[in-house]
């Protein structure tokens, strides 16, 4: 059992750090309810290591494509995050250590999955104004996308609309709760009204889904999880049939993909409406479980959860996002409440100016 702040530990599998070292990577995931962001690695001897930082109300994490860097959500702030490299600087063990650079005021929209376009600019899941959008100067955002059957952005989370899928650098499709037009419309429709949206043919992909979220596209699947079943699985874009491979022993939310390997979150149940009276609930109870906190590993061939990590104490008790950061083994945070990030200072030094 491993110690990251009182009231909050987390136990493993027993091969956790083989597979974490096979990976060659780390995950990182956020809770929001406890504001953390945390990144579970392994040090120079193979022991697993956990970091972790608070930002309020963390949620989507977007990691750039073949860069050292990505995006955290929090309760009214998109960061950038970036590997910080001074010169002769060592990290104590740690082999990266990412510091936050860039942030944009966004208000509170509820963003839940963020990403890089080509450009590095980040697009985001505004779940509020039921829209997908963009960072814009002077503004707090800038709606990219929204299904066709919202008649208007307005701040009333009428469709619960909470995930999106890159193809070739742009959102291609989205899942959203229910097809509903009206304030907080979606909570009628959680066990049934769930539907993967195809931006690009302007039409649902599959609907009758139950509360999916996370969609990934991955070697011509788009992978997603069900979670108001608890099912994990996959859809094929030409046939728009969700097909389950796994079962999740909790409310699954937050979904990377690494080669072979899906990394899964969990979360426990809220103390209110929002997951009563789901498949989910009467299936655990059926198999004689209760819902988990934390991650599991399910191999994307045979469905079995090969490794799983859990998390345990009165502080955590929610997975919001998971991410894996490939090539990054150890990495170490640096975050708003300590004064390490007024020490932070690195230069650009790619062009010297001339001198005279």
């Amino acid at each position: 059992m491993e110690q990251l702040q009182q009231g909050f530990t987390f136990t493993h599998s027993r091969h956790f750090a083989d597979w974490l070292s096979e990976i060659g990577s780390s995950l990182a995931f956020t809770t929001y309810q406890a504001g953390k962001l945390c990144i579970v690695g392994l040090n120079a001897a193979g022991i697993i290591t956990a970091f972790e930082r608070t930002f309020e109300r963390s949620m989507g994490i977007g990691f750039l494509p073949r860069q050292r860097s990505f995006f955290l959500a929090t309760k009214y702030q998109l960061v950038r995050f970036d590997e910080f490299r001074p010169k002769g600087k060592n990290y104590e063990g740690w082999d990266v250590l990412f510091a936050p650079h860039q942030t944009w005021i966004t208000g509170d929209i509820d963003i839940h999955d963020v990403a890089a376009l080509d450009d590095s600019t980040p697009i985001f899941v505004n779940t509020s104004f039921s829209c997908l959008a963009t960072v814009s100067p002077g503004f707090s955002f800038k709606p990219t996308w929204w299904p066709p059957f919202i008649s208007r952005l307005a701040p009333e989370d009428r469709c619960h609309l909470n995930g999106m899928a890159l193809e070739g650098g742009t959102p291609r499709y989205a899942t959203l709760v229910a097809a509903s037009d009206v304030t907080d419309g979606w909570r009628e429709r959680r066990a049934e009204g769930g539907v993967v949206w195809d931006i690009a043919a302007g039409k649902p992909l599959a609907q009758g889904l139950s509360m999916p979220h996370s969609p990934v596209l991955h070697e011509g699947r788009l992978w997603l999880l069900n979670s108001g079943t608890g099912e994990f699985g996959f859809i094929r874009p030409g046939e728009g049939k969700f097909n389950a491979v796994a079962f999740c022993p909790g409310y699954a939310r937050g979904l990377a993909i690494i080669g072979r390997y899906a990394v899964i979150g969990l979360s426990l149940f809220r103390e209110n409406t929002s997951f009563q009276g789901l498949v989910l609930e009467r299936t655990l109870t059926a198999r004689g479980a209760e819902p988990r906190c934390g991650v599991i590993v399910v191999d994307l061939d045979s469905g079995n959860t090969i490794e799983w990590l859990r998390m345990d104490g009165v502080v955590v008790k929610e997975i919001f996002d998971v991410a894996v950061l490939p090539g990054v083994r150890n990495a170490a945070l640096i975050g708003f409440l300590t004064n390490e990030v007024e020490r932070l200072i690195m230069i650009d030094e790619s062009q010297q100016p001339k001198r005279i």
